[in-house]
């Protein structure tokens, strides 16, 4: 098994230079750009033959520029409220917040995703999944009826990264109104998981 560049001998400063790279691939992503590993180490000011030990193709960049979280982190403050609805509002907020702010370089994963036979960037690992789940932990005493993460994958299909592209590319709404959506959405499906028409 080859080991990656950055781990061989000098890796504080191979951990920066990588850190470098990823840094101007984001600045790049957020004007808009589409960067080649060359765009990044001009953007760096690193040379070309450096940047491709790091990333051999603008592939591995972009996977690598996916927006830095804490995978264990969760969305909700230490003080969350008990109420279902009102956790799933925070979580949302948050959500839409970081969806919003990182917008660029989740088109960029998107894209990705949607390679045919390519390894599935961050993107499509279910973190946002497991957010909304801590937002409806209370239902498992007081719904123990409803499907938490069943209810979790249908708010997050309706909330993340597709959807505000569908919103504003398609629908023609603004970021605001596109926000409003998602927010709105997440609370429908919840109260239609809780109160079902019969």
């Amino acid at each position: 098994m080859a080991v990656p560049y950055e781990s061989t001998g000098r890796s504080r400063q191979k951990g920066r230079t990588r850190a470098a790279l990823v840094a101007a691939a984001h600045e790049l992503l957020a004007e808009g750009r589409s960067p080649t590993v060359e765009d990044a180490a001009e953007a760096a000011g690193i040379s070309r033959t450096t940047a491709y030990r790091y990333f051999p193709n603008q592939r591995a960049l972009l996977l690598a520029a996916y927006p830095e979280i804490q995978d264990d982190a969760g969305l909700l403050p230490a003080d969350a409220p008990a109420d279902p609805a009102a956790r799933l509002a925070l979580v949302m907020r948050a959500f839409v917040e970081f969806t919003q702010r990182w917008e660029p370089q989740l088109r960029a994963q998107l894209r990705l995703s949607l390679e045919p036979g390519a390894p599935q960037p961050v993107l499509r690992r279910g973190r946002a999944i497991r957010w909304i789940e801590e937002a409806l932990a209370p239902l498992a005493d007081t719904h123990p009826h409803v499907d938490v993460h069943g209810l979790a994958v249908a708010i997050r299909s309706a909330t993340g990264i597709e959807s505000l592209v569908w919103l504003t590319d398609i629908g023609g709404l603004d970021r605001a109104q596109a926000a409003a959506v998602l927010a709105g959405s997440a609370q429908a499906i919840l109260r239609a998981a809780l109160d079902p028409v019969t």
